[in-house]
């Protein structure tokens, strides 16, 4: 199904992001000075790539057709599961840029802790939370909601990520994310 498809290969970009993510605070505990302007970049990814684009496919199409028509066990996965870990994952976004503002108008150590909080926080949720996407809910999706239902999903999908292509969201998030790799997962 070409929109799980293209959710999953998006999660392993997200997780490709979470590496980096995850480097830049382990410099930081190793005594490296904290980059603001890569953190800037970061939480434009978090919020842009990772949740507008990504998550707005899911919440604005895929879940929508499970809160509709999977009953209560499909309600419950989105409503009481994905979108409150969804909303957790922005929180934590918002926690390191309150930090990171912090820090860079009085670079204290308290600040860095902040960062460091917000970015891990973000990092270990979203390796969770795409798991359980990736093994429980999509797949439950696929074998779950009618053929007719699926090719909707499919075909709203695509408009939406024609859209974002006109918007040159793929293009500009993904070079944001070969930059912090480069920077930060280098072998």
């Amino acid at each position: 199904m070409y929109s799980i498809e293209l959710m999953v290969m998006e999660h392993d970009n997200i997780l490709l992001f979470i590496e980096a993510v995850r480097n830049a605070c382990c410099g930081i505990l190793e005594g490296k000075e904290v980059d603001t302007e890569d953190f800037e970049k970061m939480i434009q990814f978090a919020r842009n790539y990772a949740d507008k684009h990504h998550h707005g496919k899911e919440e604005q199409v895929l879940f929508l057709e499970m809160t509709e028509h999977l009953g209560k066990i499909g309600e419950n996965l989105i409503q009481h599961g994905m979108l409150i870990e969804h909303d957790y994952g922005r929180l934590h976004i918002s926690d390191l840029e309150a930090s990171l503002n912090l820090y860079k108008e009085d670079p204290q150590t308290i600040y860095k802790l902040g960062i460091i909080e917000g970015a891990a926080g973000y990092a270990n949720l979203l390796t969770r939370h795409i798991d359980k996407e990736n093994e429980v809910v999509y797949k439950y999706a696929e074998k779950s909601l009618a053929p007719e239902i699926l090719e909707s999903v499919d075909s709203r999908v695509r408009d939406f990520e024609k859209e974002a292509e006109q918007q040159k969201i793929q293009e500009k998030y993904l070079g944001i994310l070969k930059d912090l790799r480069e920077k930060y997962c280098a072998n």
